[in-house]
């Protein structure tokens, strides 16, 4: 990977800088993202986004 702290590795992102609190919060329920899965918070890949997925089922 590169030296970066964050970026794309594989056309799959990643992000090594340690996240505040806020950021591990808004990592799994992110009201303003509409997107289920989004790049994670820390680490490499994604996560799901809890509250774009209630968003979703409520809509059916």
């Amino acid at each position: 990977m590169a030296r970066e702290p964050q970026g794309r590795f594989l056309g799959i992102p990643y992000n090594w800088r340690r996240p505040t609190r806020g950021e591990v919060g808004r990592g799994v329920w992110d009201p303003s993202d509409e997107r289920i899965w989004a790049p994670k918070n820390y680490g490499w890949g994604y996560g799901i986004n809890f509250a774009a997925l209630v968003r979703r089922v409520r809509r059916r």
